[in-house]
């Protein structure tokens, strides 16, 4: 992994190094801008040492009496000047002179610095005012608080306007925008909440969608039957039913039950936390062979043993092969076979007729609701929700549903049950000991 993983996946970390990268700079500023103004002080506070020049003293007729380097020496403010003279024979001589008289003090200040006579005199007057400490020290640490604060600024601002523009999309969300998307850039915690509201809120646009279909649908659905009903009764006119109009009463009825009933299942599949029923070991073999006796289909387990079991619910998984028998049943045109093996650790059931087939670009399609193949709504039978619930019973047991060609090539369709086998089959026979 890449050290910078841990700062581009962990927005608290990047938010933190800046505040800690922003402190550092102004500990190391203040810290510096410390150092210099007692450097400041310290030179201020030293005397200061003029360094030795030639001088020269004549009497009134220009003779030299003394010549040599003379040194001035300290002296408090207020003090005579007293100069050292060193001749190069030795010799030493003091030159005294009298205090001036009193002055202003900034006078006194500037004639002092002038010609040296103050200690740090010259270093104090050619430094701006505002430079000296303490101004230097308290101008230098306000620019650097200002550069500072400009620096970190953009690094929290291109943060948080991510979490802002999450937050407007929140806002339109719940304020009915179910198509509202938000932008996903970068790899931490923002990025994965925007991928994670994504995904929610394709998943609930996706639900109202689909139950707006659903109700349409299943209103259309319910339409036929009770219309069908509604005219066979006006017909009547009250008298004695014939058996023959009996029959078809009983029909729609009858269609009118298994629609209701497999909307209600597919809504309790829907909702994930419904209780659909008991998970147990269920055997896939004889569940097969009890539902192929019912139709009278041919029933192949191949190599598989005795029992093939897998882990769900009984009745949903009796209810998904029916569909998946019947819907074979009312398209093909001669036998039905069902096979049981098992393929890759995993139980499969193919169920395949010998009608017309599905055109390939319509085999996701017939597992929607409510759609039926082009031509086939009059079909006696079936509203469009048998292959749907398989679908939703397969996903709710881990497992997957398609439909294919034939594996012998002849015409019809193939459509493959998959699901996980139970725990103590998953690993496949045991081993003689």
């Amino acid at each position: 992994m890449s050290l910078t993983n841990p700062f581009s996946r962990r927005l608290y970390l990047r938010i933190w190094l800046a505040v800690v990268g922003g402190m550092a700079v102004l500990t190391l500023a203040v810290g510096w801008a410390w150092r210099f103004a007692e450097e400041q002080k310290a030179q201020s506070a030293q005397p200061f040492v003029p360094p030795s020049r030639e001088m020269v003293l004549r009497d009134p007729s220009g003779n030299v009496l003394v010549q040599g380097l003379g040194t001035r020496q300290p002296s408090e403010p207020g003090e005579g000047s007293e100069f050292r003279i060193e001749t190069p024979s030795g010799q030493t001589f003091v030159l005294q002179l009298a205090p001036r008289p009193p002055r202003a003090e900034r006078g006194e200040r500037g004639e002092r610095g002038e010609r040296g006579g103050r200690p740090g005199g010259a270093h104090q007057g050619s430094a701006a005012f505002w430079t000296r400490p303490p101004f230097g020290f308290l101008w230098l640490l306000g620019i650097v608080g200002v550069a500072v604060a400009l620096g970190v600024y953009p690094i929290i601002r291109r943060l948080t306007l991510r979490l802002e523009t999450l937050q407007r999309s929140v806002q339109k969300f719940g304020e009915g925008d179910l198509s509202v998307r938000v932008p996903e850039q970068g790899l931490d915690e923002v990025a994965d909440l925007a991928r994670q509201f994504n995904a929610a809120a394709e998943r609930v646009e996706n639900l109202v969608q689909s139950h707006k279909s659903l109700l349409a649908n299943a209103s259309h659905e319910l339409r036929s039957p009770l219309t069908r009903i509604r005219m066979g009764l006006e017909l009547m006119g009250g008298q004695q039913p014939s058996p023959a109009f009996r029959a078809e009463i009983e029909r729609n009825i009858a269609e009118l039950d298994q629609l209701v009933d497999e909307i209600l299942l597919a809504s309790r599949l829907d909702a994930r936390e419904a209780d659909v029923g008991t998970v147990e070991r269920v055997d896939l073999v004889g569940l097969a062979a009890e539902e192929c006796a019912r139709v009278d289909a041919d029933l192949d387990v191949g190599a598989s043993p005795d029992s093939l079991e897998v882990h769900g619910v009984a009745k949903l998984l009796r209810r998904a092969l029916r569909n998946l028998l019947e819907n074979a049943r009312r398209y093909s045109t001669g036998e039905i076979t069902v096979v049981v093996h098992r393929r890759h650790g995993r139980a499969e059931v193919q169920v395949c007729d010998r009608g017309p087939g599905v055109p390939p670009g319509q085999r996701e399609r017939i597992f929607e609701p409510f759609y039926r193949l082009p031509g086939a709504s009059e079909r006696a039978g079936g509203v469009g929700l048998g292959l749907a619930l398989v679908r939703s019973i397969a996903g709710r047991h881990q497992g997957t549903v398609h439909c294919q060609d034939r594996p012998d090539g002849e015409s019809g369709a193939c459509f493959v049950l998959t699901l996980p086998l139970a725990a103590a089959q998953a690993s496949g026979p045991s081993a003689p000991r």
